[in-house]
């Protein structure tokens, strides 16, 4: 099960999934907060009640080297972390100093002191995944090339908490989780017409989220040749991991984490658990019924040139995931894209249950014709 890449001239995207084995109060805490729910993990066996699937994909910039650690350790981090690191992990970004000179711990807070009544309690997922974000950067600070490189990054995790054993893929109910930093992009697509709902908002300094963080830094915006705009003249994401240099200027590894609880209706076993390649209405996400297909995680080399609903519309319909990632990325390319692309399909309950009409299909036709013999089509295949 390989990630469906198209590699333009060197690769630096990545993706990595894994099962996880995680604390089970600290799964029951977070479903009770994110969605006032009472899971109860001692209906299930052990170790089914402490797994979680874990799917990631990375974008690296600058080189690979922090995109490439991704694949390899970010699992492995964000199961291993403990809230014991957190009073060193803080002392070491008040080091980085500038920005990080006004960082209160953000979610960590209630662990920076260990004497604090506060830090008895256990980590929530958000806690866990902003650690683990943390963690990477304060490892990678001893390696050079991350100083000049990083990557943005994508997180998905998904827990059946339905009462009987199952896979997410065919579960009633799923508790998805986003952690999010940078471009990457995660869409969940649901069954009634394909509609998308996007997990993840670009971290882009002119975004309104970063804008609004970083308006106290004494930073700069350019626009490069391109109409890009870029922070500090080098950077179009102001969160990322690596890029340690830029970290004194408002570049933060802290994640956006984003909730949301899946209702689907089961299916029967889909043989392959998942094949490689917003702002979120509450009645809408945890409407009783509600049906999602599947979930999409896509590096901008995708979600640059190719939108949303046109993403959604050429999943419909695949044989397989592996065969609804592969027509993303071959639109993606007849449509002039020259960065590296990743496209990463997970199927929910829902899969293949898409209904109503292709709407992008005379659009995507027409940019086909368009882009027919233009020097931007040319360029790819000289």
């Amino acid at each position: 099960m390989n990630p469906c890449t198209y590699d333009c001239s060197h690769q630096e995207d990545f993706s990595a999934y894994a099962a996880l084995s995680l604390d089970p109060t600290e799964l029951a805490r977070t479903f009770k907060k994110a969605h006032g729910i009472d899971w109860d993990p001692s209906k299930l066996p052990s170790t089914l009640a402490r797994q979680v699937l874990f799917v990631g994909i990375y974008d690296g910039h600058g080189g690979s080297t922090v995109s490439q650690f991704l694949r390899q350790e970010l699992h492995g981090l964000f199961e291993n972390v403990n809230k014991y690191q957190v009073p060193e992990l803080f002392a070491w970004t008040k080091e980085l100093g500038g920005y990080f000179r006004r960082f209160n711990g953000g979610v960590l807070a209630p662990w920076i002191d260990p004497e604090a009544p506060e830090f008895q309690q256990e980590l929530d997922l958000e806690a866990r995944a902003t650690l683990a974000f943390f963690e990477v950067d304060k490892i990678l600070s001893e390696e050079k090339e991350a100083k000049e490189c990083g990557a943005t990054a994508s997180v998905v995790l998904l827990k059946s908490l339905d009462d009987q054993p199952s896979g997410f893929f065919q579960a009633d109910t799923v508790a998805l989780t986003v952690a999010h930093v940078g471009d990457t992009r995660v869409l969940l697509t649901a069954t009634d017409g394909g509609t998308v709902l996007p997990m993840t908002e670009v971290h882009h300094a002119e975004s309104r989220l970063e804008s609004v963080r970083l308006r106290r830094m004494v930073g700069a915006l350019t626009t490069d040749s391109f109409g890009e705009v870029r922070w500090m003249g080098a950077l179009a994401n102001t969160r990322c991991l690596g890029d340690l240099k830029f970290k004194p200027f408002g570049v933060t590894p802290e994640p956006e984490v984003r909730h949301m609880l899946i209702k689907g209706t089961p299916i029967p076993h889909y043989s392959s658990l998942f094949t490689i390649s917003c702002d979120i209405d509450p009645d809408v996400c945890t409407k009783p019924g509600s049906r999602w297909s599947h979930i999409t995680l896509l590096s901008d080399g995708v979600s640059s040139v190719v939108s949303d609903d046109e993403i959604s519309d050429l999943a419909r319909g695949a044989r397989s995931p592996k065969h609804a990632a592969e027509r993303i990325l071959a639109f993606a390319e007849d449509m002039g894209g020259d960065d590296n692309m990743t496209a990463v399909i997970v199927p929910l309950a829902g899969w293949g249950r898409v209904t109503g009409p292709d709407r992008t299909k005379e659009l995507r036709q027409y940019r086909m014709l368009n882009m027919l013999g233009s020097e931007r089509q040319r360029g790819r295949w000289m």
